[in-house]
Order: structure tokens, then sequence, then C-alpha cells
């Protein structure tokens, strides 16, 4: 590797983590890595360690909870930049945005779930426990 810090060597390869980073799929270049190693990351359709190199015209699979991307890399970049930005480091095949809007109207038709677990019971919560148990 050169001695440019930034991941990007002469050949226009760089990192898979920090190209996840810098396209900003990720927050931190540790959830990147800890998404490849789960096997959430394909490159060309085969698991990939985080330190693998991609180049444009590589292609990636990224699976985030119910989300799917099929994306073409188009360009490296040396530095995580603006999401405007960002989304000129890769090209998305039009089948998986369009599963991606379809779960995303899904979700918000869904509506806001509720939250039935964790915290301190309702006095109402408190009431109908004390009538089951009698006290």
């Amino acid at each position: 590797m050169s001695s440019d810090t930034t991941g990007a060597d002469e050949s226009g390869a760089q990192r898979l983590d920090k190209w996840l980073w810098a396209a900003r799929f990720f927050k931190t270049r540790p959830l990147a890595v800890e998404a490849i190693n789960g096997g959430k990351v394909h490159v060309d359709g085969q698991r990939a360690k985080p330190g693998r190199s991609v180049r444009p015209g590589t292609r990636l699979s990224i699976h985030k909870g119910q989300l799917e991307w099929q994306i073409e890399i188009k360009a490296i970049s040396k530095q995580r930049r603006p999401a405007s930005e960002a989304v000129l480091l890769f090209e998305e095949e039009e089948q998986s945005r369009l599963r991606r809007q379809e779960i995303v109207e899904e979700r918000r038709a869904a509506g806001p779930i509720a939250r039935t677990e964790g915290g301190r019971p309702t006095k109402r919560d408190r009431r109908r426990l004390s009538d089951l148990t009698g006290r």
C-alpha cells in the first residue's frame, strides 16, 4: 500500500470497509467491519473480509436489517464526503431500489410500533397487576 493514509492506492483500489464508510452505508468503520464479518456484505457474490480491495466496477450486495442494496462501485473516495457526493460513488440496480422503496412504504403504512416491553409500568398497568394478585 502506498504512503497515502486515505486507503486508496495508485491502482484506484480501496479497502472495502473504508469504501462502505466513505459511501455512507455505515456511520463508522467499526460498524462496517462488523457487518462485513457478519456476512452482511458480499463482493461479486462472495463473502469478503474488511481489507479486501474494491475498484470501480465491483458489484456489492449490502444487507442492513430488512433492507438490501445491489450496487456497482463507480468511484473511489479518498475521504468521507457529504451524502450528496457519496451517492455518486455507486450506482444501484433499479430492481434493488424498487424493492427497498416497497419495504419502506410498507413500514410507513403499518404506522408506529407500540412499545410493549421495558420501562416502568403505568398507573393503569399497576392497577391491573394489583387486581390480578388481589393486593
